[in-house]
């Protein structure tokens, strides 16, 4: 019964349009009252989920993404983007998809990738003579690959919400591998579509003007060799680069670049601080949901569930895929780590998954639900900035979303692709 109310309240608030935190707190309140439990337990969990060391690594990779986006960062890696691919067939929508890789990996934060992105790219492609829904799919599905790039908070909140199963360190190597397939197939899919609909191509403007832009660029792209570098030779641990990547950042848009001014800066300041408060929230409520979640085995109840309906490991990660898919079209990123890992990692693990491996699906799993409705972030961001409506967007998304489901397939099922680079440069034995 308890189990009941757990469920029940959760979703009903969920679907009274009660933002996730709340929803995820008074589900778990309401439990506890009806159990009897004392109300000090709230406070304990929340306490004891929050209070961790290694979350300070989310305010500063958070602040650092936004750093970046308010700091001038994003035209050039524009301009080395469109001087490396600008020539190809549909031009500019391949442009698209190099330049959100490459601010995603300096951000971080697929919102913020596709904020800055969609900013300098949609209104070009759109004066280009691209058709608008093209260029707002193009930026928000490229975008999400900054969920998996060295400087995401979201793997911060994976590796926590695992209990310790795996290292932030092999994470962060882990993500660069299936954040290039992503690109690599949203690259084949912008194409496709670009020929289809007869875009034209760019013209080359020489390998010179290719030199340029990368050294105009390389000193904002350091920072993930930096964050790399540091962590795999130990000058540093995963959560001191944070630290290391605000302090680089804040050099860089002030002195190298120049191109940050001090509104910019506390606009930048202000918007890490709200957003590391709803992730904090996120963190403690959802504490108390996985003290409950463990209190009635939850992780045993799925589990058993799934083995009725196949003890094939290719079917049970198949069917993790598709549950984690539907709860990410209605939670935020962070809420569907905290929630959904305790949940399916002992039984992704039991099948043979690595607690890395199911950390790159994890992810993957959590950025498609930014682009998907009710929730879709990224997606309502790109919309915005385009001027058209989500559904006319949702129209011709079907090439983009068979892309990053190519990607998602790659990583569930060939191991190599996120346990290769822990192994060979941390030595990772899982």
């Amino acid at each position: 019964m308890e189990l009941i109310i757990l469920g029940a309240t959760f979703f009903g608030f969920l679907v009274l349009g009660v933002p996730v935190a709340f929803a995820i707190g008074l589900s778990a309140i309401c439990t506890i009252l009806y159990e009897g439990l004392p109300v000090a337990v709230i406070f304990q969990q929340m306490m004891s989920g929050m209070n961790i060391f290694s979350f300070l690594a989310i305010p500063f990779f958070v602040f650092s993404g936004e750093l970046m986006l308010h700091g001038g960062v994003a035209d050039k890696i524009v301009q080395l983007a469109k001087n490396l691919v600008g020539h190809i067939r549909g031009g500019l929508g391949m442009s698209n998809v190099v330049a959100c890789t490459l601010f995603g990996g300096v951000s971080g934060s697929p919102v913020a990738d596709v904020s800055a992105m969609g900013a300098v790219m949609i209104p070009m492609m759109k004066k280009e003579g691209f058709d608008t829904d093209y260029a707002v799919n193009v930026t928000t599905h490229a975008s999400l690959v900054g969920a998996l790039m060295p400087t995401s908070h979201n793997m911060i909140i994976y590796a926590l919400a695992a209990g310790g199963k795996v290292s932030i360190g092999a994470l962060i190597a882990a993500g660069l591998l299936p954040a290039l397939v992503l690109m690599v197939c949203m690259l084949v899919a912008a194409y496709a579509v670009a020929v289809k609909r007869g875009y034209p191509a760019g013209k080359f403007p020489g390998w010179p003007a290719v030199f340029r832009s990368f050294a105009a660029a390389l000193p904002g792209l350091l920072i993930v060799g930096i964050i790399l570098a540091g962590i795999l030779s130990g000058v540093f641990t995963a959560t001191e680069s944070a630290a290391v990547a605000v302090t680089y950042t804040i050099l860089l848009t002030f002195f190298i670049y120049r191109t940050m001014t001090m509104p910019n800066f506390l606009r930048a300041a202000a918007k890490a601080v709200k957003t590391t408060g709803v992730v904090l929230l996120l963190i403690g409520v959802s504490t108390m949901f996985q003290y409950l979640m463990g209190l009635y085995e939850v992780a045993d109840f799925a589990g058993e569930m799934m083995s009725r309906v196949s003890t094939q490991p290719w079917v049970i990660f198949l069917l993790i895929n598709v549950i984690l898919f539907v709860l990410g079209t209605f939670m935020d990123m962070a809420a569907t780590i905290l929630i959904c890992t305790p949940i399916f990692l002992p039984i992704a693990m039991k099948a043979g998954m690595d607690p890395v491996q199911f950390g790159m699906l994890m992810l993957i799993n959590c950025a498609l639900g930014l682009n998907t409705p009710p929730v879709g972030t990224t997606q309502f961001v790109g919309c915005a900035i385009g001027g058209i409506s989500v559904g006319a967007v949702m129209r011709t998304i079907l090439p983009f979303y068979a892309a990053l489901i190519a990607a998602l397939m790659f990583v569930t099922y060939v191991p190599a692709f996120s346990l290769w680079l822990p192994r060979l440069l941390m030595g990772y034995k899982g």
